[in-house]
């Protein structure tokens, strides 16, 4: 397997994690009172953003060739640091 193939696996992996984590905070959305459901929802989209981000940036991943992928590896790994940092601030927030 290739290093751009692992790498790839890598992420998709995590993103199946972070997208069960992110049904589960609709659920709570869902059961929420008034103004943290607000806060829930508004949490969700700046999450949906950031992930939608990242998609476009593993989509562009896969696109490239095995010599072009390490260009893109930096912006992937930002993107994917503040869909992180979002959904983990969402989680902590929202206990």
């Amino acid at each position: 397997m290739s290093l751009k193939k692992a790498y790839e696996q890598k992420f998709e992996a995590q993103l199946k994690e972070w997208n069960a984590e992110i049904e589960k905070l609709k659920t709570k959305a869902g059961k929420a009172k008034a103004e943290a459901h607000i806060a829930y929802h508004e949490n969700i989209e700046k999450i949906k953003e950031k992930k939608e981000v990242v998609q476009k940036k593993l989509a562009d991943l896969r696109a490239a060739g095995e010599d072009a992928w390490e260009d893109l590896r930096a912006g992937v790994e930002k993107a994917w640091k503040n869909f992180e940092e979002a959904v983990k601030s969402a989680m902590n927030q929202f206990k």
